[in-house]
């Protein structure tokens, strides 16, 4: 059984949680407490493509405020 991206047909979800990290999950699954819909759903690439568009900083939230109050 092949797992190339070619062949993944699932229709993907973009994620976040409450430290502003992101996710994609699949939109046909219960997506996990702690974790809420951004508004961008399709394939695998076309979300990973929105994730590294908008997520430029990767230190979690509460890392990010506290060294701007420091």
């Amino acid at each position: 059984m092949s797992t190339t991206n070619e062949q993944d047909k699932t229709l993907y979800e973009v994620v976040t949680n409450d430290e502003e990290q992101y996710s994609i999950w699949p939109a046909d699954k219960e997506i996990p407490c702690g974790w809420k819909k951004v508004g961008n759903q399709g394939s695998k690439e076309k979300c990973l493509a929105h994730v590294n568009e908008v997520w430029t900083d990767m230190r979690p939230l509460s890392l990010r405020e506290q060294i701007t109050f420091v």
